[in-house]
């Protein structure tokens, strides 16, 4: 049928002769399903596909990206999603690009998990939460990359603030009871019932970003067990249903959990090591006393991590 079309990828030629490093579609809608997650949470996810490919050849007009784009169809057909599967379209994508002497191919998936989150104290209430995730595959001659990113939401409240909270506290308390010789503990604990918020700290939202190694020959992407990880190394994850005794322990584990950029970085840090060949974590506070956000990251490649099990 298409014997007597034109094909200008084929039979015209550049007039620039330069190669480029990638070329092919971005924002392809795609449903998936993620192999071996649990899968109450999200039979079919909506994903947005980017899918590219290098030209070699200096000379050549263009790639054909239909190629490309019918193998992201044949993907979203080949139920469920595994590492396994992603290289397998690379591969496909890289032999139909032979024209444009392609040797290279990447593939990003960007969706949301969204996950059933339980109440800190009140049984039976629990809602939603959407985790925003990115899987980024890549193909070439030097072999097989697959990670995968995750943001996760958390409150921050700053130990500098928290400790002259404290101290404005403290003066108040003493000015209130300066001629008192003796006071009960019912009159301490009446006085903090009035004025225990004459200081507070600030808090904010925030949110870490969290990249990981997938080995290739992974069975699945474990993305609810990574996000798990995250929320208990940050211990005070934003909460969806609450009643006032889960927002009482909120602000208890706030008061319990004073947290700078920095320690944020250091606790994932800790709590990804030894269990991810290399990975990467920013914390980002979008302060609520600045106008700008405080931010911090670090990153573990395949030796730090080496080094660190050996001790």
């Amino acid at each position: 049928m298409t014997r007597s079309l034109p094909d200008i990828s084929l039979n015209s030629k550049t007039h620039i002769h330069t190669p480029i490093n990638w070329v092919g579609m971005d924002a392809i809608d795609l449903p998936l399903c993620l192999a071996q997650e649990p899968p109450h949470l999200f039979n079919t996810l909506s994903s947005q596909a980017c899918f590219q490919v290098d030209m070699g050849a200096a000379n050549s007009k263009g790639i054909h990206m239909s190629r490309l784009y019918q193998l992201l169809s044949q993907l979203a057909e080949l139920q469920p999603l595994t590492p396994a599967s992603l290289l397998t379209t690379l591969e496909q994508g890289i032999q139909g690009q032979q024209e444009a002497q392609a040797s290279q191919a990447r593939l990003i998936l960007r969706f949301n998990l969204l996950l059933k989150r339980p109440a800190l104290l009140s049984p039976g209430l629990g809602g939603w939460k959407s985790y925003p995730v990115q899987l980024h595959a890549q193909l070439s001659p030097a072999g097989f990359t697959l990670t995968a990113e995750v943001k996760v939401g958390y409150s921050s409240t700053c130990p500098c603030s928290a400790a002259l909270a404290r101290q404005l506290l403290a003066q108040h308390f003493n000015q209130a009871f300066a001629a008192t010789e003796q006071c009960s503990v019912e009159q301490v604990a009446h006085w903090l019932q009035e004025h225990g918020s004459f200081a507070t700290p600030h808090s904010q939202r925030s949110q870490a970003t969290v990249t990981v190694t997938v080995p290739q020959d992974a069975a699945q992407f474990a993305l609810v067990a990574l996000i798990d990880r995250i929320e208990a190394a940050l211990s005070t994850p934003l909460q969806t249903a609450v009643k006032r005794i889960d927002e009482q322990e909120f602000a208890r584990l706030n008061g319990q959990n004073l947290i700078f950029v920095e320690d944020a970085v250091r606790r994932l840090q800790q709590a990804l090591s030894g269990h991810y060949k290399a990975f990467s974590a920013s914390a980002r506070h979008l302060e609520s006393l600045h106008a700008h956000d405080a931010l911090a990251s670090i990153e573990q490649d395949e030796a730090s991590d080496c080094a660190a099990l050996a001790r």
